[in-house]
């Protein structure tokens, strides 16, 4: 499809289903990537991509662009399933904190209304379902031209910080008290003999190795989310994070204590935000008193200043350690398109949201019910 304006250039559009052509976008994704102050770490290429080897079904990629004069100005990287209702859903799935698409900051609306009726042809017998999609994402451009029905539900909690330092978010907390008690953790750290150092990107794919080694360490004997300890997964993030740390999307640091690493850390990186993904520590830090989740934040609040960037992200859970901090609990927003002819696809979406919300509702008060 090619959208000509007098003196402008010419926008066309493109469905792009082959795997081989997804991996020779990364060049033009990734300048597009940079232009969109909305993205997030989980939609680079990389992510993308890497995400796509792992867990992608042959023949269900759908990945629509725009291009204004050859450049890319638009993308939406999306998949087509079958189940529970077809629809096209964004790739990264439930591994991605956040989903989006991609616009040039410099659009004047012709991209993101190309990159509509892109969607809309796309989705002839389909919906289209975008989950987890943080507020002021690039999407909502899309669905505030979308002509068919659309609906909105709420989606994840996500817990967010200011992007300062360690100082600042010591000083955000309630009392001086618990001020104190956060200082001396990080005196403790030190008197540990704590050492940190950010890995070159020649040393990520070991240090991942190392990540994922600890984090099962860690959580031996306890629930865990046990995605994270399959091998498609560990694929996915030792393919994806060494290109993200060479482009400054991505850093991994490493701790040690008398030479030996303790501790490993991967925080991914954007221009509006910060958030620490994954970490490993070794059970004996606890053992020594050492604070994982203080370390951590530490780590991961020195990465903000740099790029400006303005939220510091714990990303999606709603865990009670992570409400020490004071943060904005900030909810994810799950979009939902239809054309008039797949309507009822979306009346049945909305129906099942509807539900897992009572099931939620209800297993919360059994919960409650138990504990009182």
């Amino acid at each position: 499809m090619t959208a000509t304006y007098p003196g402008r250039p010419a926008y066309t559009t493109e469905l792009v289903t082959d795997e081989t052509a997804f991996a020779c976008l990364a060049p033009a994704w990734g300048r597009l990537y940079g232009r969109c102050a909305a993205a997030t770490p989980f939609q680079s290429h990389p992510w993308l991509h890497s995400w796509w080897l792992s867990y992608g079904t042959r023949g269900r990629l759908r990945l629509l662009l725009v291009r204004a004069g050859g450049e890319l100005v638009a993308a939406a990287p999306l998949m087509l399933v079958r189940r529970p209702l077809p629809a096209l859903v964004p790739l990264g799935g439930a591994i991605s904190d956040y989903a989006d698409v991609l616009l040039d900051d410099a659009d004047d609306g012709r991209a993101a209304g190309a990159l509509t009726a892109a969607l809309a042809d796309a989705a002839r017998t389909s919906l289209v379902d975008f989950r987890e999609v943080r507020p002021g994402g690039a999407v909502e451009r899309v669905y505030d031209r979308w002509r068919g029905p659309r609906r909105t539900v709420a989606d994840s909690l996500c817990l967010e910080l200011p992007a300062v330092p360690m100082d600042a978010l010591v000083a955000r907390l309630p009392s001086n008290k618990a001020q104190q008690r956060v200082r001396a953790k990080l005196r403790k750290l030190g008197s540990l003999g704590v050492e940190r150092r950010v890995v070159e990107p020649e040393e990520v794919d070991s240090a991942l190795g190392r990540l994922l080694e600890l984090h099962r360490l860690q959580w031996q004997g306890r629930k865990v989310t046990t995605e994270h300890l399959q091998p498609r997964f560990r694929a996915h993030l030792v393919r994806a994070a060494g290109p993200m740390v060479r482009a400054g999307s991505a850093a991994v640091t490493e701790f040690r204590i008398d030479g030996e690493v303790v501790a490993v850390d991967l925080t991914l990186l954007s221009r509006s935000l910060a958030g620490g993904y994954l970490y490993g520590a070794h059970p004996d830090l606890r053992e020594r008193k050492a604070d994982v989740a203080v370390m951590m934040l530490d780590a991961c609040a020195e990465h903000t200043g740099a790029g400006g960037r303005g939220t510091l992200s714990l990303l999606r859970g709603d865990e009670p350690y992570k409400h020490h901090w004071r943060p904005e609990p900030v909810a994810n927003r799950r979009l939902l398109m239809a054309r008039r002819r797949t309507a009822p696809l979306l009346t049945a979406a909305l129906c099942h949201a509807a539900a897992r919300q009572r099931g939620k509702e209800v297993l919360h008060r059994w919960r409650e019910r138990r504990q009182g």
